[in-house]
């Protein structure tokens, strides 16, 4: 059976408190964890009023913490934003705190705009250019010291943190395919390229120490409900905060709507589409056909699941019917 997963921004509603959302998240994991989702991912953005995930190590702390089996790691740290040492230090901490449970997803974009981006990683005109580079780099760091080495991650040096490459395009799937690591696809946002880049990191994939064959993540938007039009109403929250994000104007998770009409123009419409026409909204039986579907279209190891949902109880009733979805596979 495929595992599934949770990747999870740490929504801030409209209203609502940064404290309150890493309460939620704390919530929401602990309901995967019963629920038997395999790993729960936080991801990292900087200037976004509706994201409290931004300090990502931390927050993988916060909720490490706060559960006792389900893996939890990054979807993703976003490499070029900082130096490999200092991702080591926090991630060889989070591994020697939580032994086994800690998953290191990179990705190369800067998860920001780049006015905060310069701000973030000073000094460096165009870090994501590294980006391989400094993957290799962090690896170096987690292998077992040798006598008389210059720089070590203390903690870091000699712990098993499995690395994951994230991307939305081909670019790291061809990484990850070449340095033998596992890959996950952000097709829950930016779909275009996502069966390309699995046939290309399948094809080249070369195994290494850390990978034997190919595993392969892909990360979609599943809002579940009762009816399909519950689901679709709950929908509308993310459908209005992309729009807001497209004009340059982020902000909190909006309350969900019965319609969009008016709150968008045709143009958004057709842009909303297309990057979340992989999403999967729906009752349980229109869940479980959608994912069915693309599963059997994808072949990939494992599914990401995201839900970015204004009421935290409709949330954890969404990932509860997606669970339920899985077990009757």
């Amino acid at each position: 059976m495929v595992p599934f997963s949770i990747l999870d921004l740490s929504p801030i509603v409209q209203g609502g408190t940064a404290g309150e959302a890493l309460q939620r998240t704390l919530d929401l994991a602990r309901h995967a964890e019963r629920l038997g989702y395999r790993r729960y991912w936080l991801a990292e953005h900087h200037n976004m009023p509706g994201i409290a995930s931004a300090a990502t190590a931390v927050v993988i702390g916060h909720v490490a913490a706060g559960t006792k089996t389900i893996r939890v790691g990054s979807g993703g740290v976003m490499l070029p934003n900082h130096a490999p040492l200092v991702i080591a230090e926090q991630f060889g901490t989070l591994e020697s705190l939580f032994p086994g449970r800690i998953d290191l997803g990179l990705g190369r974009a800067p998860g920001t705009d780049q006015l905060t981006a310069r701000a973030l990683r000073r000094g460096h005109a165009d870090p994501a250019d590294s980006f391989p580079q400094d993957v290799q780099e962090l690896q170096a760091y987690f292998r077992p010291v040798v006598p008389n080495q210059a720089v070590q991650a203390v903690p870091g040096g000699g712990l098993a943190v499995p690395i994951w490459l994230l991307g939305s395009s081909l670019f790291s799937a061809q990484l990850a395919a070449a340095l033998g690591l596992p890959f996950a696809f952000a097709s829950h946002f930016a779909p275009d390229y996502l069966a390309e880049a699995l046939e290309l990191y399948r094809g080249k994939f070369h195994p290494s120490a850390a990978l034997r064959e190919p595993y392969a993540i892909a990360a979609i938007a599943v809002f579940a409900a009762d009816s399909d039009a519950e689901a679709a109403r709950l929908f509308t929250s993310l459908q209005q905060s992309f729009v807001k994000l497209r004009r340059g104007t982020p902000g909190p998770l909006p309350l969900p709507v019965d319609s969009m009409d008016g709150l968008w123009s045709p143009a958004e419409a057709f842009m909303v589409g297309n990057a979340f026409r992989e999403a999967v909204v729906g009752s349980p039986a229109t869940v479980k056909r959608g994912i069915g579907q693309f599963l059997q279209r994808t072949g990939v190891d494992e599914l990401m699941v995201t839900a970015a949902i204004f009421d935290h109880a409709a949330r954890l009733r969404s990932f509860e019917l997606v669970a339920q979805v899985r077990d009757a596979r």
